[in-house]
């Protein structure tokens, strides 16, 4: 995902003296014990013991009651022959029975923990290898929205989606709930007759819609990319091996806007090895999709948000295209390790980005990219500026910054500059090929690293700088800074514009592109007086934008000079945008003023049943009491 609770931009850090001495069992600050490497401390499984290697799910979905009700059965391995209790993850799931090999089982559900749910202890007989499960979903379960007919854009029919990432799964699914864990799964959904189901697994595009559909993921996967959607969806084919759904008023909107996924798809194959899912197709979610994407495989799931009628924002489907290697064939074996995933998946972006749409696009991107990355190192704690973050004692979704996203990708970046491009890129396939299908650690990657790119460098790579680049908060001294000749002219006519030389409306933006645009910005200083934001939206009706990304920076501006002019937009920008990287900056910056405050509240609770679960707990704070 994404990036997480929202598609953030990421990042790495890093300084340099203790990296050496640490690794597999650096301390925590905040404790005195050695964190274990691999051990996932989000989970209540027990898959060294026993090990779930299958799902079949068999659900039916109410949308009066706003229930997933039906069964999963769990195909296991003992791991342990004397082991003799199955330990799952669950989460408000109501339980109603729970057998082995048709038998009735003994079970019990232990003390619920207010961040990992419930564990649920089966006793599994000698020889059973599969267990079933009757459940119910709770009408709140964390991972599952339920929209009425007047939140989607078709105003007509209900709609659901699931977001697993990063500990939600176990709200619908009673399972293994670690990155740990893959399985491979079937599934059998049952819906009103007229809506579409579709899931991270094989769909038949022109299926009927019957309200009775099958499922098939041959490839083993973790536990949060098991995903569900169900709605009034339609298809369309954007290339031989993609396509997209939507509900149909967004369907030749979004065809149209991520036609370019097909060349995306093959640049990257033939760059990086054969792409592994079969098909990679879209399906568009209604606005209170709380990420920018989510990159379940074989279908991502994306924001409208980035429907800009000029491709300007679909940087986001190079990445999640790129998670089909980084993350979804390759993953990190828990959220500690989440850096894996997203570092790499967002240098792939980048270079994605580069083949399809030159180099210029790529450097201008990078920019953004960093700029972002600085922010947060500039707002996180140093703890929080490590890509090998220490998560013990936290709710896992705090992993989720531009640390590692951006820090990630500027960290493998560098070694791209070191050894060369072409020796990267064959290090990378090498890489995706050696570990597909495998979660792996933050330490079995150093330990990779020590016997290919180190062996192989030693006069360019050192093992201290890696470390400092894992380990460490910041970023190293010497790393890459990107750059970008476009930016320089930028800088010129804000600066002009600032010093009173020129006015808004002499400035030439006839050939800016979302990328100038939100350079000039997102650089202003934080102190613009009304005449000054009058001017500019003058000249070019910032207020009133199209571009979901451009309006987010303006009304930033807005907010920190409580340019009211722009305030009814704010509203309804809160209002009919869940996506929690656009709407949270902005309710944290509203909630600094009393009067901030008010109207932040006002917009959240009318906006509160729209948005997504995760939405609302990460902006709750800003509008209590």
């Amino acid at each position: 995902m994404n990036k997480a609770l929202w598609l953030l931009t990421a990042s790495l850090l890093l300084a340099e003296p203790l990296a050496a001495q640490q690794g597999p069992s650096e301390k925590s600050p905040e404790t005195s014990s050695p964190i274990q490497a691999g051990k996932d401390y989000h989970s209540f499984a027990n898959p060294d013991e026993i090990r779930v290697t299958h799902l079949d799910l068999d659900l039916t979905a109410d949308f009066d009651a706003r229930q997933l009700k039906g069964s999963v059965t769990l195909s296991v391995k003992r791991e342990d022959k004397d082991a003799t209790a199955l330990v799952l993850d669950t989460r408000a799931l109501d339980i109603l029975n729970v057998s082995a090999e048709g038998q009735p089982v003994d079970y019990t559900l232990g003390k619920t923990d207010a961040e990992l749910g419930t564990p649920l202890k089966i006793s599994l007989p000698a020889g059973a290898d599969t267990v079933s499960i009757q459940y119910e979903t709770s009408p709140k379960a964390s991972g599952v929205q339920w929209l009425s007919p007047v939140q989607t854009a078709g105003k007509k029919h209900p709609f659901l989606f699931t977001q697993a990432q990063a500990t939600h799964a176990r709200s619908f699914i009673p399972l293994q709930d670690s990155p740990k864990v893959r399985v491979t799964y079937e599934a059998n959904i049952q819906t009103p007759e007229s809506l579409l189901a579709v899931m991270s697994a094989a769909n038949t595009p022109n299926t009927p819609r019957d309200g009775d559909y099958s499922f098939s993921m041959p490839q083993p996967i973790p536990s949060y990319l098991i995903a569900l959607a169900i709605g009034d969806l339609k298809f369309k084919a954007m290339g031989e091996r993609t396509g997209v759904y939507a509900e149909p008023s967004m369907l030749d909107a979004a065809a149209s806007e991520f036609e370019d996924t097909e060349d995306m798809l093959e640049a990257t194959e033939e760059k990086y090895g054969p792409y592994s899912w079969d098909r990679y197709d879209l399906l568009i979610l209604p606005p209170s999709f709380p990420f920018g994407g989510m990159e379940n495989p074989r279908l991502s799931f994306i924001t409208p948000t980035v429907i800009a009628g000029d491709k300007s924002l679909v940087s986001l489907i190079a990445h999640e295209l790129a998670h089909s290697w980084s993350g979804n064939t390759v993953t990190n074996a828990t959220w500690r390790d989440l850096w894996l995933n997203e570092g790499f998946t967002t240098y792939l972006t980048y270079r994605i980005m580069e083949m399809i749409y030159g180099h210029d696009r790529y450097k201008k991107e990078a920019v953004l990219g960093y700029q972002d990355l600085m922010a947060d190192i500039d707002a996180l704690p140093a703890k929080d500026q490590i890509l090998a973050i220490d998560l013990r004692g936290r709710n896992a979704d705090d992993v989720f910054s531009n640390i590692p996203y951006e820090k990630g990708a500027l960290f493998l970046r560098e070694i791209e500059q070191k050894i060369g491009r072409d020796n990267f890129d064959a290090f990378l396939t090498q890489y995706f090929e050696d570990f597909a299908f495998q979660s792996i650690t933050t330490d079995t990657f150093i330990d990779y690293l020590d016997k290919t790119l180190l062996a192989d460098y030693p006069e360019k790579l050192s093992e201290a700088r890696i470390r400092t680049w894992i380990f460490e908060p910041g970023i190293p001294k010497g790393a890459p800074k990107p750059e970008s000749d476009a930016f320089v002219n930028i800088d010129k006519t804000r600066s002009a514009w600032l010093d009173g030389e020129i006015s808004a409306a002499d400035i030439m933006t006839g050939d800016w592109t979302v990328h100038e645009w939100l350079y000039f910005l997102n650089n202003m200083p934080d102190t613009l007086s009304d005449t000054q934001l009058k001017a500019l939206d003058d000249a070019f009706a910032l207020t009133s934008t199209q571009n979901n990304e451009i309006a987010h920076s303006w009304l930033m501006i807005a907010v920190k000079n409580t340019y009211k002019a722009a305030y009814p937009r704010l509203h309804n920008y809160l209002v009919n945008i869940g996506r929690n990287k656009l709407v949270k900056p902005l309710y944290r910056e509203l909630a600094k003023t009393k009067d901030g405050k008010a109207f932040a509240k006002k917009a959240f609770e009318q906006a509160k049943p729209g948005y997504h679960p995760l939405t609302i707990k990460a902006n709750e704070g800003f509008v209590n009491d």
